[in-house]
């Protein structure tokens, strides 16, 4: 790839070539419209050197709601008007067609506008051994594969004031192929795998793996969306109550440590180990928030909040699943002992299981884990 801050200058290079900028090669000099057309086509067709060489007349065409719009009818393009570029037979495949940013088709009609007053004979493609009319071609010759390389990268890269090469080597016509891949796919709404290998015209999705490469922002990005950490660690509230402590209440079995469950609090100190924490069971423990002692533990003033994190187990994560993984964990903790020695099926499990809430460590936004406010 190319550095994405030289390749957007180069970008507005080719977008603002003109006169004074036009390069010579072989004591020849082209005109602008075949320069401005042949810099476009390299900067967004992601083709390779040789295929360009061999676009023929008439390698654009417009749609517009999937209908063609006719090439001589004079219709003024809509502004949402989808350009595609056919592109010939090529090093890996046959003949495709590949929509195309807009400004490289008018670059190309604007070229064969001008074209037709300098006539050219049908030349030999010896790719495929037929005769064709040639894009870019100028006074009954074809513009050389390797143009693109000794004359329009110097020239983009003098008027961009860019060095002809960087890090990873010359700056080469091969390059633009695997940036512009490369950039579709870290895009916002990235192309997938298999589109891309559809638009670069590759027979596997392996050979276009060697173009569309991960930036380090996209892998950073998606190992966030991931929620590694998230999925084995819940963070929760904790209230510990100050008065409690320095009157020496707690000493004496008072409760002081409160974690906040959404629809309660739970005073037991061993909060982390109890397995019932996921769907709590109404034991002596737990407060419920509509209870008058849960109202006026929130009310105090003298009360410090803390977080929590919380390591949960395999069948925790599975709650994230929905009601039915719910369901089947309440039923394996039926029999197991609550921190205040009775079963769930003792005392009675409540008829309306609740999640544990989360909360967002950035936003303190609290949901429950089936995506519904606690």
């Amino acid at each position: 790839m190319i550095a994405d801050d030289i390749w957007a200058k180069l970008l507005w290079a080719g977008l603002n070539v003109e006169l004074v900028d036009l390069p010579t090669a072989d004591g020849r000099t082209y005109p602008v419209e075949l320069i401005r057309a042949i810099t476009l086509t390299w900067l967004f067709a992601g083709q390779r050197s040789d295929e360009i060489a061999r676009f023929r007349v008439g390698c654009i065409r417009w749609q517009h709601d999937g209908l063609p719009i006719p090439g001589d009818s004079g219709e003024v393009l809509v502004r949402d008007a989808v350009c595609l570029l056919d592109v010939p037979t090529h090093k890996t495949g046959t003949a495709f067609t590949k929509p195309v940013d807009p400004l490289l088709g008018q670059a190309i009609e604007a070229w064969q506008t001008v074209r037709p007053t300098q006539p050219q004979p049908q030349m030999l493609d010896r790719k495929t051994n037929e005769y064709a009319d040639f894009l870019f071609a100028h006074r009954a010759r074809r513009v050389a594969k390797h143009y693109i390389n000794t004359a329009i990268i110097p020239m983009l890269c003098r008027k961009a004031d860019v060095p002809t090469a960087d890090v990873r080597g010359n700056i080469t016509s091969h390059r633009a192929r695997s940036t512009i891949a490369s950039q579709l796919y870290n895009a916002k709404e990235p192309m997938t795998l298999f589109e891309l290998q559809e638009w670069l015209g590759h027979r596997t999705p392996e050979a276009t793996t060697h173009y569309a490469k991960l930036t380090p922002n996209t892998l950073a990005r998606a190992y966030n969306d991931a929620g590694y950490f998230a999925r084995n660690v819940r963070t929760i509230e904790v209230l510990v109550d100050r008065d409690a402590i320095t009157s020496g209440a707690a000493a004496a079995g008072e409760p002081w440590q409160y974690y906040d469950l959404g629809h309660g609090h739970c005073t037991y100190t061993f909060f982390e180990q109890c397995q019932h924490r996921m769907a709590c069971a109404r034991c002596d423990f737990y407060t419920p928030k509509d209870s008058s002692k849960g109202q006026l533990l929130e009310a105090k003033e003298n009360l410090q909040k803390m977080l929590a994190s919380i390591p949960l187990t395999d069948d925790e994560r599975a709650v994230d699943d929905g009601q039915a993984a719910l369901d089947q964990l309440l039923e394996r903790l039926t029999d197991v002992p609550t921190p205040a020695g009775s079963t769930p099926r003792q005392i009675g499990v409540p008829p309306t299981p609740t999640l544990l809430p989360i909360i967002d460590l950035a936003t303190r936004s609290r949901t429950c884990q089936d995506g519904g406010p606690c």
